[in-house]
């Protein structure tokens, strides 16, 4: 976690609103919001909901990284210069692939999400991950606007307006000097690349709470909502929502296997859901909201295979058979930003007993690590 002095995230389109039958109405017409870091504490992940080490370089690991800048990149990223309307080399752009921060190669936007806003400065909709870009008020202009910057090294990248093309109506405005472009099939720079952190896969109804569960144990880097296991690629929360696609409400778990094992989390799992309803959580039912554990090797199976075994034999549940569906994880597509964070945003839960099963196992947690 960083420390709160540095700059506050930006909630990308928040909206959202909890219904009795589960799916909220989004409203992509809200604004971004800004929070203030100096009031409000910064609670970005270490690792982002792609699976990117988000931790800042130490001073002299920066220092080493601007020195390789030409002047122009340098006074762009580091001083919060612009250029010149449409002479940017990457304006014209068209080739797929991904661009990322010049600075530390952190990835910030995809091609598909470029668009030609007649600006004259490269401009997407969408970052490459809500957590790799954060925002400051700017008001140099005399007027308020929003400043974004790379959330790993914070260089200046450009601004963002509420001027865009559907579906975000955002409209990210990029200097090519601020910016590296790695074209799809080529090699991916180290520095680009995701960690090697341990992942597990976990829905269990609506996948708010269940994000929310599993961001508070120690040891878990981070925490994401999403859709898996379905039929459809890229689905959206909509298409979920009719139960036709076939993809959970799931989570996906980025963690340290040295602080917690998979086993914890799987144990921690059934005791923040019930995983004896098929197909139900509460008051929200479909497929969607089916229990399911989507493991990334044999060795996950056998262990949620075990646990199970072990709490139907104890008669865990008042001798109800757990139905969660244990099957190899298919591809997990995050879901829009304003499911990200919901309870922490919102203060609303849908699974009653997390708090206690939180404690429970932050204390598990660490009284193992303690005794290591």
């Amino acid at each position: 976690m960083y420390p709160s002095s540095r700059h506050a995230l930006i909630p990308i389109l928040m909206a959202g609103l909890m219904l009795a039958g589960g799916c909220p109405s989004p409203n992509n017409a809200e604004s971004i919001t800004m929070v203030n870091s100096g009031s409000q504490e910064d609670t970005r992940p270490s690792i982002s909901d792609a699976g990117h080490d988000l931790t800042p370089p130490s001073k002299e690991e920066k220092a080493k990284l601007i020195a390789k800048l030409t002047p122009e990149q340098k006074r762009i990223t580091q001083a919060a210069g612009t250029e010149r309307a449409f002479c940017g080399t990457l304006l014209d752009n068209k080739k797929d692939g991904f661009y990322a921060c010049v600075v530390c190669g952190l990835p910030l936007f995809r091609s598909e999400e470029k668009f030609t806003s007649g600006t004259g400065w490269p401009s997407f909709t969408f970052p490459y991950s809500q957590d790799h870009v954060v925002g400051k008020t700017d008001s140099t202009l005399g007027m308020a606007r929003t400043e974004i910057l790379c959330a790993r090294c914070d260089s200046h990248l450009g601004h963002v307006f509420e001027d865009g093309p559907e579906p975000t109506g955002l409209r990210f405005c990029l200097n090519s000097e601020s910016l590296g472009f790695v074209e799809e099939g080529g090699e991916i720079p180290e520095a680009s690349r995701p960690t090697d952190n341990a992942v597990a896969y976990f829905a269990g109804g609506c996948f708010w709470g269940i994000e929310y569960a599993f961001g508070k144990l120690p040891g878990v880097l981070s925490a994401s909502s999403g859709y898996q296991n379905g039929e459809l690629d890229s689905p959206d929360y909509k298409q979920v929502c009719t139960g036709n696609t076939g993809h959970a409400e799931s989570v996906r778990v980025f963690y340290d296997p040295e602080i917690i094992d998979y086993e914890t989390l799987v144990r921690f799992f059934f005791k923040v859901h019930d995983p004896t309803t098929m197909n139900r959580q509460g008051p929200d039912i479909g497929t969607q909201y089916r229990s399911g554990i989507y493991t990334t090797s044999k060795d996950q199976d056998a262990v949620a295979r075990k646990v199970v075994k072990e709490l139907n034999e104890a008669g865990a549940f008042d001798g109800r058979p757990i139905v969660t569906q244990i099957e190899g994880a298919e591809e997990f597509y995050v879901a829009e930003p304003y499911h990200q964070d919901y309870v922490d945003r919102t203060g609303r839960a849908c699974h009653p007993g997390i708090g206690p099963a939180i404690e429970e196992f932050t204390a598990l947690v660490t009284k193992k690590n303690a005794s290591s």
